[in-house]
């Protein structure tokens, strides 16, 4: 029980919190690039999940690359941090419902998540390891981040 209470009490940690905070901002920053550099290819890598409708292909591979470069920079400067964390989380369960189904389709396929080389790695399991991983410390900074180090606090105190 102790253990327990310890690791809580590590993970609710509010500079823990901070380094979830930046690993996934980072994290979603970078995985946004190479998707807004190359629509065109990543609308083939959604294509290839066989998932979306054929007329939502395109406005998913041009919107989705923004949201998560916005969503990323918003919690690497700590602005709307909640909001952020929530609609990373979500776009996380996403990723994991859509790796998911073509894994149990026993389709193996390059996910888009960091390149949109048509060769790129493809990973299945490991990808649902890491994504889980990621929305655990997206939900930690959900629920407790602190506003410990974001451009919100800091405006808060020269306000004050």
């Amino acid at each position: 029980m102790k253990i327990f209470k310890f690791l809580i009490t590590v993970l609710t940690d509010k500079r823990v919190v901070l380094i979830f905070r930046l690993v996934l901002g980072i994290t979603f920053v970078y995985a946004s690039l190479d998707k807004i550099a190359h629509p065109d290819q990543f609308a083939k890598i959604v294509y290839n999940y066989k998932i979306l409708p054929s007329f939502l292909i395109n406005i998913f591979a041009v919107t989705l690359p923004w949201v998560e470069l916005l969503a990323g920079l918003f919690l690497i400067l700590g602005i709307f941090t909640e909001s952020a964390s929530l609609l990373i989380s979500l776009l996380l369960v996403i990723f994991l419902f859509a790796i998911s189904v073509n894994v149990l389709r026993g389709v193996d396929l390059n996910c888009g998540c960091f390149s949109t080389d048509p060769a790129g790695k493809k990973e299945g399991i490991s990808l649902l390891f890491k994504d889980f991983l990621f929305l655990f410390m997206g939900l930690m900074v959900f629920f407790f981040n602190k506003g410990f180090a974001t451009i919100s606090s800091l405006y808060r105190k020269k306000s004050s």
